[in-house]
């Protein structure tokens, strides 16, 4: 398997302000941002493009900003389906093989505030671009167009990177006997001078030295064994955050990574990444979600699934000044 994904980060840096410092040297404009890569069977690419918008001026016209934005979302752990009690979309290879899916949820959350199943997925094989050059979710009625934009295309036929509604179902609701649950916190660090905001795997202390984002090694579930004996792949995220918008002061939200994530701002869909691939990019421009209102506080959702040996890749950048909403009940930890 060849990857060329993040695997030149720097070490991490002791402090928050030298590892905000790093991301000055890699950010996502920059050509260690970014991905061409192929997964197993498979091949994808991803690619960051573009730049994102933040103060970069000589002085820190920022500076009034915080450091940092702690954000605590749940993660939920499967056993992948080989293993006794399985979940039969964890350590999958989709139909049509590993790739980008599309339209595996529909564009609106669910009663629940939870992603709704609309299909098992339609294999990627245009990534839509925005006018600045970066990967988009494809055309949606309620998200502005530009000139210059370009469209995305996928295949008309099913792929089945999914199995079940009733399965997906499972994915971010603790479940006896699919599931465990427990609280997790990530820190987005400030890029000095800008108000961006960065977490990003390959340089947080937390997560730089154990090769990707495995927030739960040797917990809940335990780890997968085979030729990951040390690594707990198969598992959930997900974060509830608000924010206040801010028509024309350039908020956006970028995700680059693998395998499926979809973001949500007042309930619909803003970020479309399924499937079973390496790290892939999108961004969402806040300022093209025309029914916004300036001023009013919305909430942005956001959902991931690390399912498939043998990289997770999780990296957030975003110029939005995001706030924690409720937190839901979680399992606990396993023995």
């Amino acid at each position: 398997m060849t990857f060329t994904s993040f695997r030149n980060g720097t070490a991490a840096s002791a402090t928050a302000l030298l590892l905000a410092a790093a991301f000055t040297l890699s950010g996502p404009g920059s050509a260690s941002a970014q991905t061409t890569s192929t997964r197993d069977a498979g091949t994808t690419s991803g690619t960051s493009g573009g730049s994102l918008s933040g103060s970069t001026s000589g002085s820190d016209s920022s500076a009034g900003l915080p450091n940092a934005i702690a954000l605590t979302g749940v993660i939920r752990d499967f056993r992948e389906r080989t293993a006794s009690g399985g979940h039969a979309d964890f350590e999958r290879q989709p139909t049509r093989g590993f790739g980008h899916y599309v339209t595996q949820v529909s564009n609106n959350l669910d009663v629940d505030g939870k992603p709704e199943f609309k299909s098992t997925g339609y294999k990627l094989t245009t990534q839509a671009k925005d006018s600045s050059g970066r990967n988009v979710i494809g055309a949606r009625d309620y998200i502005a167009a530009r000139s210059g934009d370009q469209a995305g295309a996928s295949e008309k036929v099913e792929g089945g990177s999914l199995t079940t509604s009733a399965n997906f179902a499972q994915w971010y609701r603790d479940t006896n006997g699919s599931n465990l649950s427990m609280p997790l916190a990530i820190t987005l660090v400030r890029n000095p001078g800008t108000n961006m905001y960065t977490f990003n795997d390959r340089l947080d202390p937390t997560y730089s030295n154990a090769g990707g984002f495995f927030p739960i090694n040797g917990q809940l579930m335990g780890n997968s064994g085979g030729t990951t004996p040390t690594q707990n792949f198969h598992f959930t995220y997900e974060l509830d955050t608000s924010f206040v918008y801010k028509r024309g002061t350039g908020q956006v939200f970028t995700f680059t990574g693998d395998d499926d994530v979809w973001v949500f701002i007042d309930g619909k869909l803003v970020i479309d990444i399924g499937g079973v691939h390496s790290a892939v990019s999108q961004t969402i421009d806040v300022d093209r979600c025309s029914w916004l209102e300036d001023g009013q506080r919305y909430s942005l959702k956001f959902f991931f699934a690390e399912r498939h040996r043998t990289q997770s890749n999780f990296r957030i950048d975003t110029s939005i000044s995001l706030e924690n909403a409720e937190l839901p009940a979680t399992s606990g930890l396993s023995d």
